[in-house]
């Protein structure tokens, strides 16, 4: 490990001055692969390999030195498909898993991505660590506020580099918008919004139950989830629209926009929250979370609201997601296509700048967050993690808060000092609850 931590010094990309994955066409990767000695590689496995798990590891694929040496995945047809995929990018097939466990065996194995859905990855991630590997994990961090604590504490327990997929962080209109918010020309901001309105979200139809697809562990893919009869609209994907494997649109979306508003107001945890909506664009459908949501923040000196919608996409500004930092001087919006200033008029006039839309940098924000987690392994810093577990705890919680708000039906306070609500209904589901036989591990 002490030449592969030094790799990016010594290897032919830092020679040759490149640094970002995305300045390498296809034929200068090919050459640098073949170039650098195994002994300068990072090694990856990848555990869930259908969605954002590929997309990462296609991701850190663009960067020379990182090689996929294995994939877990309970779905053989998954397994065939990106093992193809992989071959066709660096001439050789990796390891091949149905069990993520036997994967963290193998110790040529020095970083994982955790690519499952949400309900896998704390079992994911702790053994991940345990085994002695770095871990990329995707958003949102875990299911529970429970979870997310104890991944927090395993990180702390075993010591290695974990970055979280909110990737948001290493978008430069981002980091703009943040330093600007920063900066007070906004005037006092009394609220910040922060919505996703989905359009492109069309009803799931009401499915039956069927057989288990060839080829698929569904006993693995249910793990510590309640025991289910098979459905296709709690499998790939739709498990997010699911309360027993995910959070819906609150988890998804929200923990991207939240995380930017939170560190922009430099907090962490609300006083109070409270929300309100339900199933009322497709009530009919075979979802469980809410298509449409309003949760109100209280933090010290300014409330935040998060809201979302399926099947439209008018949202505030014009923008069908974002967040907006409304202040007495001026209005900052940024979203994923850029950022502007809107500012406050007194007699006509401005009290600051207004300023059009500033759209990022061009690069990749997700090719540089995975690169940015390449340079800390490099470095051993976990201070240069763009988005480390305990930002993407704070993140996680706080998107969790807001659904059992939803839940509860009530006003719920949070007691910071003691970790909890004042209200038992609420603390109930800040629980993990296990089943199959799976048990939360233990960190000492």
């Amino acid at each position: 490990m002490n030449s592969r931590r030094k790799f990016l010094q010594k290897s032919l990309l830092a020679t040759a001055g490149l640094s970002i994955p995305s300045f390498i066409n296809a034929s200068q990767l090919d050459a640098l692969v073949r170039k650098i000695s195994p002994n300068d590689r990072l090694n990856f496995g990848l555990i869930g390999a259908k969605g954002m798990g590929w997309s990462n590891m296609s991701s850190f694929l663009k960067m020379p030195q990182i090689h996929c040496a294995a994939i877990a995945d309970i779905d053989e047809r998954v397994l065939n498909e990106r093992a193809a995929d992989v071959e066709k990018l660096r001439g050789k097939k990796p390891k091949l898993y149905n069990d993520y466990r036997k994967m963290l065996e193998d110790k040529d194995v020095d970083v994982v991505i955790v690519g499952t859905p949400d309900h896998w990855h704390a079992l994911n991630l702790i053994d991940s660590l345990s085994a002695g590997k770095h871990v990329y994990v995707e958003k949102p961090l875990a299911n529970t506020i429970e979870e997310c604590n104890l991944m927090v504490k395993a990180q702390e327990r075993y010591g290695k580099l974990v970055q979280v997929g909110q990737w948001q962080r290493s978008g430069s209109q981002y980091a703009d918008a943040i330093n600007f918010v920063k900066s007070g020309e906004l005037g006092n901001i009394r609220l910040v919004k922060c919505w996703a309105y989905q359009g492109w979200m069309k009803p799931v139809p009401v499915a039956a139950d069927g057989k288990v697809p060839p080829g698929v562990d569904y006993d693995m893919w249910l793990g510590p989830a309640p025991k289910r009869s098979f459905n296709p609209n709690r499998f790939h994907f739709n498990f997010r629209w699911f309360w027993d494997y995910a959070g819906g649109l609150m988890t998804d979306w929200g923990v991207h926009e939240i995380d930017i508003a939170l560190h922009a107001m430099g907090v962490t945890a609300p006083k109070s929250i409270m929300a309100s909506g339900g199933k009322l664009a497709y009530p009919e459908d075979a979802s469980e979370t809410p298509d449409t949501l309003q949760t109100v923040y209280e933090y010290d000196g300014f409330n935040m609201l998060w809201e979302h919608g399926t099947g439209i996409d008018s949202g505030n500004f014009g923008y069908n997601e974002g967040i907006a930092f409304i202040g007495n001087n001026a209005t900052l919006v940024v979203n994923r296509g850029g950022w502007e200033i809107i500012a406050e008029r007194k007699d006509g006039k401005p009290l600051i700048a207004d300023m059009s839309r500033v759209k990022p940098d061009g690069a990749s924000a997700l090719d540089k967050h995975t690169e940015n987690f390449v340079a800390a392994i490099t470095a051993n810093d976990a201070s240069k993690l763009n988005c480390g577990i305990k930002t993407g705890s704070i993140a996680a919680i706080n998107a969790h808060m807001g659904n059992i708000a939803y839940k509860t039906g009530e006003k719920i306070y949070w007691n910071a000092d003691k970790g909890q609500f004042t209200s038992s209904k609420a603390n109930k589901l800040i629980k993990a609850d296990y089943h199959n036989g799976w048990k939360l591990p233990k960190i000492s």
